[in-house]
This record gives C-alpha cells, structure tokens and sequence, in this order.
C-alpha cells in the first residue's frame, strides 16, 4: 500500500473511530508473571527494576550477533584521531565491504562534513567502529543513506524495492546530531526529512551495539519518521535486527523528530533485543492523518510503525521516559489490514508520557493490528 493509499484509508475511519476499534480488540494475551498497569503507584512494588544494563540481558540469536572484522577490506585512520577524517569514512563507505576504523587509542568524534552514501554495487557493507568511533552531524545532516530505489546510488535491478543487497551491518559505534529536516531523499519516495542519523530503503539492514543521541528529522508532518533511524522496503520482508543498542538514553540526549523518534518506518518488521529507548520525543501535532488546521504528526515517541503486514518483536528492551504529542508514546504500531503483530517478551514499558489516545490496559501504547499485543513475563505501566 502506498502512503496516499494508507493515508487515505485512515482518513475514512478517523481517530475516534480507531479508538473505539481499539476498546473491543479482545483480551491482552498475557503469560504470568506479567505487569500491565495504569497505576502507577500500584505498579512499583509488582516488580523489581534493576539498572538499565541489568534489564537489557539475554542471549541473542545468531542473526543479532557482531559480525567478525579482524580482517577489514578497508582501514579508515591510519592511528591518530586526525587521520580519521569525513571524507575517509564517505569514501569507506561508497567502496563497501568491511570496515574498520584506526583513530588511536582513545574515543573519537568525526565531524561529518558531508553525508556517507552506500553505493548499491556493494554486496555487503559493515561499518565498525570497535566501541570508540562516533559520527557526529553536526546538526546539519544526515550522517549515513542507503537507498536501492535511488538512481544516483546506482540502480541493479528491475525491483529496486526488493533487492537482497546491499546488506548492511552497523556495530560497535555511535551516531550523534544527525539531522535530516529539509532533507528530501532522492528516489521520489516522498520521505520528506525522515532518518536523521541513518536512512535505509531497500536490501537490508542490522544495527548492533550502536548508541543514538541528540538526532532530529522534520518537526512536523504526519509520516515522516526515525530522528535515530529511517527504514523502508526490506527485501523479502524480512525484519531488521537491532541489538543491544541505546536510542536516546538521557534527558538531554534524546532523539526528536515529528514522529518515531528512535526508529520509524513503514511496511518494515523489526526484532529489538536487548536495548533502551528513552527520553525521545515524538514533537509533531495534528495526528495521521492530520486533523484540519495542524501539520500532523506527534506519534511513536520511541517507536513509530505503520503499513499493512508486519511484526516487532521486544525483547529484554527497555522503553521509559519517552513522550508523543498524539498516540503511542512508547509505540505507535498501525497495521491497516490488521494483520500486524507485536509480540513483548521480558522486557519494561514504563514512564511514557504524553498521549492524546492510546490502546486502553496497555500505556504507551496505540495497537492496531492481529488481536492483542502479545505479552509474555513484561511489565507495562505508566
């Protein structure tokens, strides 16, 4: 479906018809020893709440594993924190392959003067940055773009939508001060400024041990999406991977965007493990549609979904402390054919504010897809 026909199709029903759709979803499926309160007062002594790293343990599956760079295609740096430079990692990642960055012992910041651009004759892209590589923004652009539907970026097939290459891996790194507004892509897609630090549309795409802070993408309007990360189009269907990452992380250091502050995207199933959402804010108004007189937007303070066939699994995830303007300020997830399922697996939703309409017995949260989420040994609370 494509966004004019979503947008129109939620049009029809409007929000106090989604509302009251959502009132007679059915019973939550939930497995004890599960929390799901409105109360939170009543909700603090119902479980305990370790430390952020200590609720964000458990074995990952292969697929959300790092991948091996001992032996890198190509070195950014040549061992010093001058020699890591914008212009060698723009150049590292239009070559492809795997790559590894030499900086010097220490942590180091690369101003990014001009966005890193995946070149679609790349099979594979791994970008690595061994725990001490930050790639910073500088509040005026996007910092990394992969897009197989985008000409500039080399067309390889007929079906640029599903394509199983490039195959990007993002680990060990962070991202900082991305900023998209303004920014259309150029496929025609009409992304507007979504995907502040990273836009993906097309092959397919891991992030793993990545941090998020201080990203932005369009204030307003009613899908643009991922102030942290944009995702369309992945080949087959198949979900992104995203593991022990942070998206946000403090008051100060929260990802903003009009909606989906951390991740958004559309038609895109995801696999979470592992990782903290917080203190990102979902600034739009107006909703999706946009109700009359308003811009749109303010869903998915961490997490913004839409399409018609899709999952996201939760899993060992924190998501706290995160605001929207309008619904879903933990997640927004919106299947238009409600055949969409999220599944919460010993994970905490706890501390998320804001919402005009939300799923009643599940704050946070605005569902619209198969039944009920699915919840198994979590807690969600206000």
């Amino acid at each position: 479906m494509t966004d004019t026909d979503r947008v129109r199709s939620l049009r029809t029903i409007g929000v106090c018809a989604l509302l009251a759709s959502v009132a007679v979803v059915g019973s939550p499926a939930v497995a004890a020893p599960t929390t799901i309160e409105t109360s939170a007062e009543t909700a603090r002594t119902a479980v305990r709440i370790d430390p952020p790293d200590a609720r964000t343990q458990g074995p990952l599956p292969l697929r959300a594993r790092p991948v091996d760079t001992s032996d890198p295609d190509r070195v950014v740096g040549t061992g010093s924190p001058s020699s890591c430079t914008s212009e060698a990692v723009v150049a590292a990642v239009a070559a492809g392959g795997v790559i590894t960055f030499d900086c010097g012992p220490g942590p180091v910041t690369i101003e990014m003067d001009a966005t890193a651009k995946v070149v679609n004759t790349s099979r594979i892209v791994v970008l690595d940055g061994g725990g001490l590589v930050t790639l910073s923004g500088q509040d005026e652009r996007r910092i990394l773009y992969m897009n197989t539907c985008d000409r500039a970026q080399v067309w390889t097939t007929s079906h640029c939508q599903d394509q199983d290459h490039p195959r990007l891996t993002i680990q060990n790194m962070a991202f900082t001060r991305g900023n998209s507004a303004g920014q259309a892509t150029a496929d025609g897609g009409g992304e507007g400024g979504s995907g502040g630090a990273v836009y993906v549309r097309g092959g397919r795409v891991r992030v793993l041990d990545t941090t998020f802070t201080s990203n932005r993408c369009d204030p307003t309007g009613p899908d643009v999406g991922g102030a942290a990360l944009r995702v369309l189009s992945q080949f087959e269907g198949r979900p992104v991977i995203v593991a022990t990452s942070t998206f946000g992380g403090t008051a100060s250091t929260g990802n903003i965007c009009s909606n989906g502050a951390g991740i958004s995207s559309i038609g895109v199933s995801w696999e979470i493990y592992n990782s903290v959402f917080s203190h990102n804010r979902a600034i739009g108004n107006g909703a999706n549609p946009a109700r009359p007189g308003t811009a749109g937007g303010g869903n998915g303070g961490a997490i913004y979904l839409d399409g018609n066939e899709f999952t996201l699994d939760l899993v060992n995830t924190v998501i706290e402390d995160n605001t929207a303007n309008e619904g879903g300020s933990a997640v927004f997830f919106v299947s238009n054919n409600r055949t969409g399922q999220l599944r919460i697996t010993d994970s905490v939703l706890q501390r998320n504010t804001g919402d005009r309409f939300g799923t009643p017995g599940y704050p946070g949260i605005f569902f619209l897809g198969r039944g009920a989420p699915q919840v198994t040994r979590s807690t969600i609370r206000s």
